[in-house]
């Protein structure tokens, strides 16, 4: 990793940790602090956690005289890392009235005010490519959880009875088009990170994988082309639903995507972050779990993409085609593979080790971004993951087939 100047530093640092503000400015107070269900988290929580991330792993390590902001955040905003110690119950994190929105800003500001005197300090070169390693993974932590924070304030606005509206835009743009079918030969693929800046540890190590021929849709799958899976009683059809996703639809009594409604016209409505509107039905269907991707690609006599499709796909359509479109930026695209370690994976000493090792069972993995991943957050290489029943997040379907 290139070593620059503490100013450079600075300015990187204030720019993340000044929009994870910017996120949370058009909340209210109690919007910050409710949490709606067991999976998302609140505003206030995500605020909090990513100061923690910084004051544990960083100010902890490397600041002299070192004491926390409060001694109980250790335990209050710890995630999921065992190898720090004691944790507040995930499910319970909306309960935590105090401490109060305005006192977690005031931990940011103090552990921000302490970050930039330690990245101004003369570190020998060690010290200083380990300040440097450490803030680019808290910064990168950071920029997943503001991804979070949008798909979890969408979640808890969606359950008030009133609707309310976040932004003025809705999320993913329209592109309406045919949707048609791009062919790639295959053959041996360097899949994982290559480069030579940041990436997390589940993309690597890059290795050699053989891919068959397949083809890709040049586009997601649209509002109106899932309205027609629902209207031909695809959420009654067994036989297109894997057995584990036919119990999920069963005993959930689902029949629409988590943020569709029926107006009392008849009329098809989306819940969005810019409140109840109209379905737009050439935007992409978004908020689907695995379990309904893999029905709509039965039903539509394909099946979903391996992860290793998608990324040389990705990487082919970038250096020579460009037939590909809405692979970024719309809505993270379920695969078929399991979420699993590459071929010689390790995992790093300590707690660290622990930011995405253990999750390797029972998830499958996500490609590309969504229109709440952060600007420049986005790789090909990159792989979010979650379970088969999750559809809070921004995740659609990109069909394939041989």
């Amino acid at each position: 990793m290139q070593m620059s100047g503490p100013a450079h530093w600075i300015a990187r640092y204030n720019s993340v940790r000044e929009r994870s503000l910017a996120l949370a400015e058009p909340l209210s107070d109690e919007d910050c602090c409710a949490q709606s269900m067991p999976d998302a988290s609140p505003i206030k929580w995500h605020l909090a956690h990513t100061t923690w991330f910084f004051e544990t792993f960083i100010l902890e390590r490397m600041e002299a005289d070192f004491e926390p902001f409060h001694p109980a955040f250790r335990v209050l905003f710890n995630s999921y890392y065992n190898g720090i110690g004691e944790k507040h119950p995930r499910p319970q994190r909306g309960l935590l009235t105090r401490p109060s929105l305005a006192e977690v800003k005031a931990f940011r500001a103090n552990v921000d005010a302490r970050m930039a005197r330690l990245f101004g300090l003369a570190l020998d070169a060690a010290q200083r490519a380990q300040l440097e390693m450490l803030a680019t993974l808290g910064l990168e932590h950071e920029q997943q959880h503001q991804e979070l924070m949008l798909t979890d304030v969408k979640h808890l606005l969606a359950q008030n009875p009133l609707q309310p509206a976040y932004a003025q835009q809705a999320g993913a743009r329209s592109e309406a088009g045919a949707m048609e079918w791009v062919a790639f030969d295959g053959g041996l693929a360097d899949i994982g990170y290559g480069g030579d800046g940041f990436c997390f540890d589940n993309e690597l190590p890059r290795h050699r994988q053989y891919v068959t021929p397949f083809a890709l849709a040049s586009r997601l799958v649209s509002n109106g082309e899932y309205l027609a899976f629902i209207e031909a009683d695809g959420y009654e059809t067994a036989s297109l639903w894997l057995a584990e996703g036919w119990d999920w639809v069963c005993t959930q009594g689902l029949r629409m995507p988590m943020y569709w409604r029926r107006g009392e016209d008849g009329q098809w409505l989306e819940f969005t972050l810019a409140g109840l509107q109209a379905l737009d039905l050439d935007a992409p269907a978004m908020h689907l779990s695995l379990f309904e991707a893999d029905a709509y690609a039965h039903w539509r006599g394909a099946r979903l993409p391996t992860e290793g499709e998608w990324e040389f796909a990705a990487q082919q359509d970038a250096q020579e085609r460009g037939g590909l479109r809405q692979m970024f930026g719309h809505c993270w695209q379920w695969t078929s593979s399991s979420y699993a370690p590459y071929p010689g994976y390790e995992t790093a000493p300590g707690a660290l080790g622990e930011y995405n090792g253990k999750f390797m069972l029972n998830q499958y993995v996500l490609r590309g971004s969504s229109c709440a991943t952060p600007a420049g957050h986005a790789r090909a290489s990159y792989r979010n993951f979650f379970p088969a029943g999750a559809r809070w997040q921004f995740t659609g379907i990109r069909l394939a087939r041989k």
